[in-house]
Protein backbone atom coordinates (compact mmCIF):
# COMPACT_ATOMS: atom_id res chain seq x y z
CA UNK A 1 0.00 0.00 0.00
CA UNK A 2 0.61 3.70 0.11
CA UNK A 3 1.03 5.95 2.34
CA UNK A 4 3.04 9.24 3.63
CA UNK A 5 6.19 8.00 5.77
CA UNK A 6 8.47 10.86 7.83
CA UNK A 7 11.60 9.28 8.90
CA UNK A 8 12.47 12.81 10.37
CA UNK A 9 11.32 16.50 11.12
CA UNK A 10 10.15 18.17 8.02
CA UNK A 11 10.26 22.15 7.36
CA UNK A 12 6.86 22.03 5.35
CA UNK A 13 4.07 19.82 3.54
CA UNK A 14 6.13 20.19 0.61
CA UNK A 15 8.54 18.06 2.21
CA UNK A 16 6.18 15.09 2.23
CA UNK A 17 7.15 12.37 0.10
CA UNK A 18 4.83 8.84 -0.44
CA UNK A 19 5.84 5.59 -0.10
CA UNK A 20 5.20 2.14 -0.69
CA UNK A 21 4.78 -0.10 2.46
CA UNK A 22 3.52 -3.30 3.82
CA UNK A 23 -0.22 -4.52 4.95
CA UNK A 24 0.12 -6.03 8.58
CA UNK A 25 -3.15 -7.63 9.91
CA UNK A 26 -4.97 -5.47 12.70
CA UNK A 27 -3.84 -6.78 16.64
CA UNK A 28 -6.69 -7.49 19.08
CA UNK A 29 -8.79 -4.87 19.68
CA UNK A 30 -7.68 -3.08 16.55
CA UNK A 31 -9.84 -2.99 12.77
CA UNK A 32 -8.27 -2.57 9.78
CA UNK A 33 -9.64 0.10 7.32
CA UNK A 34 -9.54 0.83 3.80
CA UNK A 35 -9.26 4.74 3.74
CA UNK A 36 -11.48 6.50 1.42
CA UNK A 37 -11.23 10.06 2.55
CA UNK A 38 -9.05 11.76 5.12
CA UNK A 39 -8.96 15.79 6.61
CA UNK A 40 -6.72 17.77 7.01
CA UNK A 41 -6.08 19.89 9.80
CA UNK A 42 -3.70 22.78 10.38
CA UNK A 43 -1.85 20.24 13.66
CA UNK A 44 -1.06 17.77 10.70
CA UNK A 45 1.97 20.48 9.65
CA UNK A 46 3.30 21.21 13.15
CA UNK A 47 3.15 17.27 13.62
CA UNK A 48 5.75 16.50 10.66
CA UNK A 49 7.76 19.72 11.44
CA UNK A 50 7.69 18.65 15.37
CA UNK A 51 5.97 21.26 16.82
CA UNK A 52 3.26 19.62 18.06
CA UNK A 53 2.20 18.45 21.64
CA UNK A 54 2.51 15.25 21.04
CA UNK A 55 6.08 13.99 19.19
CA UNK A 56 5.62 10.45 17.49
CA UNK A 57 8.86 8.29 17.13
CA UNK A 58 10.05 7.47 13.85
CA UNK A 59 9.58 6.24 11.17
CA UNK A 60 5.19 7.48 11.27
CA UNK A 61 2.88 7.91 9.25
CA UNK A 62 1.04 11.23 9.74
CA UNK A 63 -2.78 12.34 9.73
CA UNK A 64 -5.33 13.24 12.22
CA UNK A 65 -8.71 12.10 10.23
CA UNK A 66 -10.27 9.68 8.00
CA UNK A 67 -13.57 7.75 6.93
CA UNK A 68 -13.41 4.26 5.03
CA UNK A 69 -14.55 0.78 4.93
CA UNK A 70 -13.86 -2.25 7.64
CA UNK A 71 -11.56 -4.91 5.80
CA UNK A 72 -10.75 -6.99 8.45
CA UNK A 73 -11.72 -6.81 12.43
CA UNK A 74 -10.80 -8.23 15.60
CA UNK A 75 -14.17 -6.61 17.51
CA UNK A 76 -17.99 -7.66 17.53
CA UNK A 77 -18.56 -4.09 17.13
CA UNK A 78 -17.66 -3.47 13.51
CA UNK A 79 -17.97 -6.08 10.54
CA UNK A 80 -16.48 -6.22 7.81
CA UNK A 81 -17.86 -4.13 5.03
CA UNK A 82 -19.24 -1.36 7.72
CA UNK A 83 -18.53 2.56 7.11
CA UNK A 84 -16.53 3.94 9.61
CA UNK A 85 -15.03 7.44 10.38
CA UNK A 86 -12.09 7.77 13.08
CA UNK A 87 -8.63 8.82 14.31
CA UNK A 88 -4.68 7.54 13.77
CA UNK A 89 -1.93 6.97 10.72
CA UNK A 90 -4.54 8.65 8.13
CA UNK A 91 -2.37 9.77 5.38
CA UNK A 92 -2.17 5.96 4.09
CA UNK A 93 -4.35 3.61 1.97
CA UNK A 94 -4.98 1.41 4.55
CA UNK A 95 -4.92 2.05 8.63
CA UNK A 96 -5.14 -0.59 11.52
CA UNK A 97 -6.63 1.10 14.33
CA UNK A 98 -7.83 0.52 17.59
CA UNK A 99 -11.97 -0.08 18.38
CA UNK A 100 -12.20 2.90 20.71
CA UNK A 101 -10.72 5.26 17.74
CA UNK A 102 -13.42 4.80 15.49
CA UNK A 103 -17.39 5.50 15.52
CA UNK A 104 -19.81 4.77 12.81
CA UNK A 105 -20.41 6.94 10.10
CA UNK A 106 -23.81 8.90 10.31
CA UNK A 107 -26.68 7.90 7.77
CA UNK A 108 -26.35 9.62 4.55
CA UNK A 109 -22.84 11.14 4.96
CA UNK A 110 -20.58 10.56 2.09
CA UNK A 111 -16.67 9.92 3.04
CA UNK A 112 -15.89 13.01 2.37
CA UNK A 113 -18.42 14.58 4.84
CA UNK A 114 -17.48 11.75 7.04
CA UNK A 115 -13.76 11.86 7.10
CA UNK A 116 -13.47 15.15 8.85
CA UNK A 117 -16.02 14.50 11.81
CA UNK A 118 -13.72 12.78 14.92
CA UNK A 119 -11.39 15.82 15.53
CA UNK A 120 -13.21 19.28 14.44
CA UNK A 121 -16.88 18.60 15.63
CA UNK A 122 -16.23 17.51 19.17
CA UNK A 123 -13.48 19.69 19.63
CA UNK A 124 -16.14 22.45 18.93
CA UNK A 125 -19.09 20.94 20.97
CA UNK A 126 -17.06 19.86 24.02
CA UNK A 127 -15.51 23.69 24.10
CA UNK A 128 -18.81 25.53 23.88
CA UNK A 129 -21.10 23.22 25.57
CA UNK A 130 -18.54 21.34 28.35
CA UNK A 131 -16.20 25.13 29.07
CA UNK A 132 -18.27 27.70 28.03
CA UNK A 133 -22.33 26.18 28.86
CA UNK A 134 -23.17 28.37 26.05
CA UNK A 135 -27.08 28.97 26.29
CA UNK A 136 -29.57 30.39 24.04
CA UNK A 137 -29.74 33.64 23.82
CA UNK A 138 -26.28 34.91 24.33
CA UNK A 139 -23.91 36.40 22.02
CA UNK A 140 -21.17 33.88 20.47
CA UNK A 141 -17.65 35.58 18.59
CA UNK A 142 -16.22 32.93 16.63
CA UNK A 143 -13.18 33.90 15.41
CA UNK A 144 -11.53 31.88 11.97
CA UNK A 145 -15.48 31.71 11.51
CA UNK A 146 -14.90 29.67 8.31
CA UNK A 147 -11.94 27.42 8.87
CA UNK A 148 -12.65 23.63 10.43
CA UNK A 149 -13.21 24.23 13.58
CA UNK A 150 -14.12 27.49 13.40
CA UNK A 151 -17.19 26.88 10.97
CA UNK A 152 -18.26 24.03 13.05
CA UNK A 153 -18.55 25.93 15.90
CA UNK A 154 -20.85 28.42 14.10
CA UNK A 155 -23.11 25.54 13.21
CA UNK A 156 -22.85 24.06 17.01
CA UNK A 157 -23.57 27.60 18.49
CA UNK A 158 -26.46 27.94 16.23
CA UNK A 159 -27.99 24.87 17.13
CA UNK A 160 -28.11 25.74 20.63
CA UNK A 161 -29.96 28.52 20.31
CA UNK A 162 -26.88 31.66 20.39
CA UNK A 163 -26.13 34.50 18.65
CA UNK A 164 -23.14 33.75 15.92
CA UNK A 165 -20.94 36.57 15.52
CA UNK A 166 -18.40 35.25 13.05
CA UNK A 167 -14.85 36.88 12.16
CA UNK A 168 -12.26 35.67 9.13
CA UNK A 169 -10.05 37.54 7.37
CA UNK A 170 -12.03 38.23 3.72
CA UNK A 171 -15.38 38.57 2.20
CA UNK A 172 -15.48 34.97 0.73
CA UNK A 173 -14.34 33.45 3.93
CA UNK A 174 -17.53 35.80 5.95
CA UNK A 175 -19.99 34.42 3.21
CA UNK A 176 -18.68 31.25 3.71
CA UNK A 177 -19.82 31.63 7.81
CA UNK A 178 -22.88 33.18 6.78
CA UNK A 179 -23.90 29.86 4.71
CA UNK A 180 -23.53 28.06 7.66
CA UNK A 181 -25.56 30.13 10.35
CA UNK A 182 -23.55 33.30 11.08
CA UNK A 183 -26.21 36.00 11.85
CA UNK A 184 -23.14 38.76 12.38
CA UNK A 185 -19.96 39.37 10.15
CA UNK A 186 -16.54 41.44 10.77
CA UNK A 187 -13.47 40.73 9.22
CA UNK A 188 -10.92 41.04 12.24
CA UNK A 189 -8.45 42.55 9.35
CA UNK A 190 -10.84 46.47 10.64
CA UNK A 191 -8.63 48.02 12.99
CA UNK A 192 -11.83 48.72 14.85
CA UNK A 193 -13.39 44.99 14.79
CA UNK A 194 -13.58 44.62 18.56
CA UNK A 195 -16.00 48.60 18.31
CA UNK A 196 -17.96 46.24 15.80
CA UNK A 197 -18.43 43.49 18.23
CA UNK A 198 -19.54 46.07 20.77
CA UNK A 199 -21.73 47.65 18.20
CA UNK A 200 -23.71 44.66 17.36
CA UNK A 201 -24.05 43.24 20.86
CA UNK A 202 -25.26 46.73 21.93
CA UNK A 203 -22.50 47.54 24.38
CA UNK A 204 -22.88 44.27 26.14
CA UNK A 205 -19.67 42.71 24.24
CA UNK A 206 -19.47 38.87 23.67
CA UNK A 207 -20.75 36.09 26.64
CA UNK A 208 -18.67 33.31 24.87
CA UNK A 209 -15.68 34.10 22.22
CA UNK A 210 -14.29 30.86 20.53
CA UNK A 211 -10.54 31.46 19.74
CA UNK A 212 -8.68 28.81 17.41
CA UNK A 213 -5.84 32.03 16.16
CA UNK A 214 -4.73 33.69 19.15
CA UNK A 215 -6.81 36.62 19.51
CA UNK A 216 -7.36 36.62 23.00
CA UNK A 217 -5.77 39.77 24.59
CA UNK A 218 -7.84 41.94 21.74
CA UNK A 219 -10.86 40.00 22.24
CA UNK A 220 -10.91 40.87 25.83
CA UNK A 221 -11.89 44.31 24.73
CA UNK A 222 -15.13 42.92 23.26
CA UNK A 223 -16.13 40.28 26.09
CA UNK A 224 -19.11 40.86 28.08
CA UNK A 225 -18.68 41.10 32.02
CA UNK A 226 -18.72 37.21 33.48
CA UNK A 227 -17.72 36.15 29.60
CA UNK A 228 -16.12 33.31 28.51
CA UNK A 229 -12.74 32.95 26.42
CA UNK A 230 -12.31 29.79 24.69
CA UNK A 231 -8.64 29.00 23.98
CA UNK A 232 -8.58 26.43 21.34
CA UNK A 233 -5.49 26.96 19.37
CA UNK A 234 -2.73 29.73 18.10
CA UNK A 235 -2.88 29.18 14.15
CA UNK A 236 -1.46 32.82 13.98
CA UNK A 237 1.95 30.48 15.40
CA UNK A 238 2.68 33.05 18.58
CA UNK A 239 1.26 31.75 21.78
CA UNK A 240 -0.32 34.82 23.89
CA UNK A 241 1.00 36.48 27.03
CA UNK A 242 -2.69 37.85 28.30
CA UNK A 243 -2.81 40.81 30.67
CA UNK A 244 -4.54 39.21 33.65
CA UNK A 245 -6.07 42.72 34.92
CA UNK A 246 -7.87 42.56 31.79
CA UNK A 247 -9.37 39.56 32.92
CA UNK A 248 -9.91 40.65 36.61
CA UNK A 249 -12.07 43.72 35.58
CA UNK A 250 -14.81 41.96 33.56
CA UNK A 251 -15.02 38.90 35.34
CA UNK A 252 -13.25 36.90 32.32
CA UNK A 253 -12.92 33.55 32.08
CA UNK A 254 -10.24 32.15 29.64
CA UNK A 255 -10.62 28.38 29.96
CA UNK A 256 -8.46 26.03 27.26
CA UNK A 257 -9.80 23.19 25.90
CA UNK A 258 -7.97 20.12 24.26
CA UNK A 259 -10.14 17.05 23.45
CA UNK A 260 -7.65 14.75 22.84
CA UNK A 261 -6.89 14.80 26.46
CA UNK A 262 -10.08 13.71 27.29
CA UNK A 263 -9.61 10.09 26.33
CA UNK A 264 -6.86 10.07 29.80
CA UNK A 265 -8.65 12.68 31.78
CA UNK A 266 -12.57 12.16 31.58
CA UNK A 267 -13.27 9.57 29.40
CA UNK A 268 -16.97 9.46 30.67
CA UNK A 269 -17.66 12.64 28.56
CA UNK A 270 -16.86 11.14 25.33
CA UNK A 271 -19.89 9.39 24.55
CA UNK A 272 -21.66 12.00 26.14
CA UNK A 273 -20.39 14.27 23.32
CA UNK A 274 -20.75 12.13 20.27
CA UNK A 275 -24.12 11.38 21.22
CA UNK A 276 -25.46 14.71 20.98
CA UNK A 277 -23.76 15.25 17.74
CA UNK A 278 -24.93 12.51 16.03
CA UNK A 279 -28.46 13.50 17.40
CA UNK A 280 -27.28 16.83 15.69
CA UNK A 281 -25.92 15.20 12.41
CA UNK A 282 -28.97 13.33 12.34
CA UNK A 283 -31.82 16.02 13.30
CA UNK A 284 -29.93 17.91 9.72
CA UNK A 285 -29.09 20.70 12.17
CA UNK A 286 -24.92 20.12 11.48
CA UNK A 287 -24.06 19.23 8.04
CA UNK A 288 -19.96 19.50 7.50
CA UNK A 289 -19.15 22.15 5.63
CA UNK A 290 -16.33 20.86 2.82
CA UNK A 291 -13.96 23.64 0.75
CA UNK A 292 -14.27 23.66 -3.07
CA UNK A 293 -11.32 21.52 -3.81
CA UNK A 294 -11.44 18.10 -2.93
CA UNK A 295 -7.59 17.15 -3.16
CA UNK A 296 -6.33 13.72 -4.26
CA UNK A 297 -4.11 11.44 -2.36
CA UNK A 298 -1.29 12.35 -3.63
CA UNK A 299 -2.19 16.01 -3.23
CA UNK A 300 -2.46 16.00 0.31
CA UNK A 301 0.61 17.96 0.69
CA UNK A 302 -1.38 20.94 -1.26
CA UNK A 303 -3.76 21.31 0.35
CA UNK A 304 -1.90 21.14 4.10
CA UNK A 305 -0.19 24.34 2.43
CA UNK A 306 -3.62 25.93 1.51
CA UNK A 307 -4.74 26.19 5.31
CA UNK A 308 -1.10 26.89 6.45
CA UNK A 309 -1.65 30.04 3.34
CA UNK A 310 -5.26 30.93 4.95
CA UNK A 311 -6.01 30.38 1.34
CA UNK A 312 -8.48 27.59 2.26
CA UNK A 313 -12.13 27.70 4.36
CA UNK A 314 -14.36 24.94 6.22
CA UNK A 315 -13.07 21.67 5.94
CA UNK A 316 -10.11 20.64 3.74
CA UNK A 317 -10.20 17.12 3.01
CA UNK A 318 -8.83 14.88 0.04
CA UNK A 319 -10.10 11.49 -1.23
CA UNK A 320 -7.63 8.07 -1.06
CA UNK A 321 -8.47 5.83 -4.75
CA UNK A 322 -11.21 6.46 -6.45
CA UNK A 323 -13.88 9.11 -5.44
CA UNK A 324 -16.80 6.87 -4.23
CA UNK A 325 -18.76 8.15 -1.76
CA UNK A 326 -21.45 5.92 -0.96
CA UNK A 327 -19.45 2.94 -1.04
Amino acid sequence: MKAYVVKKWLKGPEEMTIEETSVTAPKQGEVQIKVKAVGLNFFDTLMIQGRYQIKPPFPFVPGGEFSGVVESSTVPQYKVGDRVFGSGSAFAEVVNVEASKLLPMPKNFTFEQACGLYITYPTSYSALVLRANLKAGEYCLVHAAAGGVGIAAVQIAKALGAIVIATAGSEEKLQVAKKFGADHLINYRDKDWTDQVKKVTKGHGADVVYDPVGLVEQSTKCTAWNGRILIIGFAQGTIEKIPANRLLLKNISAVGLHWGAYTKNEPERIPEVWKALFELFESGKLLPALYDTVYSFSDIPKGLKAINDRESYAKVVATVGKKDSKI
